[in-house]
């Protein structure tokens, strides 16, 4: 039996397909894990960041309450002064 040349080399090119496609496909499926774990590395990263930035929010809402009661009190306590005056001018102007 002779095997002809070229249906060897066809046969050993096929073999040498598959196999490359096989390597090719570990080096794939590991580059796509690797890929997945920087992603989640990354998205990790943004949740913190993105918790920091909800308790500076919160911090600063808290903030903006007292500072709005601190102005109420100071607008409550400019218009009675302001009533003290007019009753001075009155007594005043008699």
């Amino acid at each position: 039996m002779t095997i002809e040349v070229g249906v060897l080399i066809s046969v050993i090119s096929v073999i040498t397909a598959i196999l490359a496609y096989s390597l090719n496909k570990s080096k794939v499926i590991r580059s796509d894990g690797q890929e997945s774990a920087e992603l989640r590395a990354e998205l990790g990263y943004i949740r913190r960041g993105v918790d920091d930035i909800k308790i500076d929010l919160k911090a600063n809402e808290k903030q903006m309450q007292a500072l709005g009661e601190r102005v109420t009190r100071v607008e409550e306590s400019s218009k009675q002064a302001h009533k003290r005056l007019d009753a001075i001018d009155k007594k005043e102007e008699n």
